[in-house]
């Protein structure tokens, strides 16, 4: 038996596309077209022996721009299903957490350009005289210079979820499955999208060398921004330069309006608290698909799904949450466990060490140690510094959503700015003026990472609850008094986030900063990035595993001695809830 269709549903049906559903059909174009034209060519043959790809001519800037993006996307696409795997192991399994975070301390503090010399070779292996093996390379580098502090974010957040909001989960009797993509995902999501954010931004500050890259008798140069620049850094070609930098400034503007503010007005719905009288960001971008009836439709089958998921994940039964409560047995595990990791580690420190002395005097290791301890007395003043002047900055910019908009794009673009756009500025500087390369090359160490502070203290001051602003104004808690009180535990969870990553990667940026050339000239600093940097580039591998691992040792024992003590202090003291 059929039933006739009510009036009003066919007219719906035959109304006309809207205005909203043309706009977003024309971005998912867009992206299409984007796809194609930034992937043309990767399948073309490596260029012949001393044949440069690269040409400073501006007209080829929107293809590189294209080039260097996409590699930026697919990096941040990895990094997201890094963050997600590897932090939420340690996050929820002690004895994971016993192994991985260590490794991610060691893993933020290897330069980029270890990555390169070690991986670069491998990965041209897999497409053999092809771009595309390259291009792997590449997006591996800019891969390592995005996933750590986004792995960092996360597992912050996964270990300050609020207490209520677990028992809650728990009343309602959630899957794991569940729990992690309705509870932890959304709670994190505030903090890891101003995290991807700066992310997307480190990766800018490391381009060059992940594009412009020589290893040993390997040259590797891609087509894009950042050979853009070391071309135009070699020839001393201010006016190539000064394109470079308004071509980022565009590249940025557009993946701000098409990216990263739908992302943050998406996750607004998932902030803890929301505060009555605030208008919400927004994003003409998420407007359009989410009132386009056609994106409704597209992915109305996805949701379905997911959705299936879950109720696939409640029959299978709620097993509970990872590290559940230990006894005997578990202890004894734990001890093997530990003992296991132990015996491994030892193990890879007697091959590197093998490895290390069988091309290096042992006198070596010990001027690497002292190169080292200058390296880490610049990271200790510098992270001072920024912290004193970002963290005031931070939570004032925090606490007013309008001034948080009007910044983020412009706190983007300056954590995106590489250090080696200012080497003309600091070389002839120093030159001119007969500085201390020690002293007046240390600021480049920190130019980018510097940011990894300031955007994790926004993120953490959005937080902060109005009730307890409300409670600290009704007593009238004011001046230090409300800094010490309010301001400061709030954002504290935060501030250590932003500070280890800032750390690490100033310990990285040290390979790019201590040493800076324009034209004929060249300035070194004494310091163990300057060391990597020279052994990278005389393909000595021996002192490259050498400064790495000494690199590595430093930013684990401070790491263990220091911050992860500030760390346990914040997650028993300051956290919500």
């Amino acid at each position: 038996m059929t039933y006739p269709i009510p009036p009003v549903s066919v007219e719906k049906s035959q109304r006309a596309l809207t205005l909203l559903d043309l706009v977003a059909v024309l971005l998912v174009l867009g992206a299409l077209v984007f796809l194609a034209e930034a992937s043309h060519g990767l399948a073309q043959p490596l260029p012949e022996p001393g044949v440069s790809p690269i040409t400073l001519d501006p007209a080829a800037l929107p293809g590189y721009a294209a080039r260097t993006t996409l590699r930026m996307l697919a990096a941040m696409g990895l990094s997201l299903l890094f963050t997600f795997t590897y932090a939420t192991w340690a996050a929820k399994s002690r004895r994971a957490e016993f192994v991985l975070i260590p490794l991610l301390d060691i893993l933020q503090s290897v330069p980029i350009l270890g990555f390169i010399s070690v991986t670069v070779v491998f990965f041209m292996s897999l497409a053999p005289g092809r771009m595309l093996g390259a291009e792997f390379a590449a997006v591996f580098a800019i891969f390592t210079s995005q996933a750590w502090n986004m792995a960092f974010s996360f597992y912050q957040s996964l270990r300050t979820v609020p207490e209520e909001l677990g028992e809650a989960a728990r009343s309602f009797r959630l899957s794991p499955w569940m729990r992690f993509w309705r509870l932890e995902v959304p709670f994190a999501m505030p903090a890891l999208v101003w995290n991807m954010m700066m992310s997307m931004s480190g990766g800018w500050f490391f381009v060059v060398a992940s594009e412009a890259i020589s290893v040993g008798d390997t040259t590797v140069t891609l087509p894009g921004i950042g050979s853009y620049i070391a071309l135009a850094i070699e020839h001393r070609d201010l006016g190539a330069i000064g394109w470079a930098i308004s071509t980022m400034f565009v590249v940025i503007l557009i993946y701000d309006q098409l990216l990263f503010r739908p992302l943050v007005a998406w996750a607004d719905r998932f902030r803890f608290e929301q505060e009555m009288g605030v208008t919400p960001p927004g994003s003409w971008v998420l407007t359009a698909l989410r009132r386009s009836r056609l994106v409704v439709r597209a992915t109305a089958p996805f949701g379905a799904a997911w959705r299936w998921s879950y109720r696939l994940s409640t029959r299978a039964g709620n097993q509970g949450v990872m590290g559940g409560r230990q006894g005997r047995r578990g202890r004894r595990v734990d001890r093997i466990w530990h003992a296991a990791v132990v015996a491994v580690a030892a193990l890879a420190l007697w091959k590197i060490a093998q490895f290390v002395l069988a091309g290096v005097p042992l006198a070596e290791a010990g001027r690497a140690f002292l190169l080292g301890l200058a390296t880490m007395t610049r990271v200790i003043v510098l992270i001072a510094i920024a912290s004193a002047i970002w963290v005031p900055i931070g939570v004032w910019i925090g606490l007013r959503p309008n001034a948080a908009r009007v910044v983020q794009p412009v706190a983007q673009f300056m954590a995106a700015f590489p250090a080696n756009l200012l080497f003309p500025l600091a070389v002839s500087a120093i030159v001119a003026f007969r500085l201390d390369p020690d002293v007046w090359l240390s600021p480049l160490m920190i130019l980018g990472t510097q940011w990894y502070i300031l955007f994790n203290v926004i993120a953490g001051a959005s937080t902060i609850p109005s009730e307890l602003r409300d409670i600290g104004t009704n007593l009238r808690v004011r001046g230090w008094l409300w800094w010490r009180r309010i301001a400061l535990p709030a954002v504290f969870p935060f501030y250590l986030t932003g500070a280890i990553t800032a750390s690490g990667g100033s310990w990285n940026a040290s390979i790019v900063a201590e040493i800076a050339s324009w034209g004929q000239n060249r300035l070194q600093a004494h310091g163990l990035g300057a060391y990597i940097a020279e052994a990278t580039q005389a393909g000595d591998f021996h002192r490259v595993v050498l400064g790495i691992a000494v690199m590595s040792a430093f930013v684990v024992v401070i790491n263990r001695t220091f911050w992860r003590p500030l760390y346990a202090r914040a997650e028993r003291k300051f956290r919500l809830g």
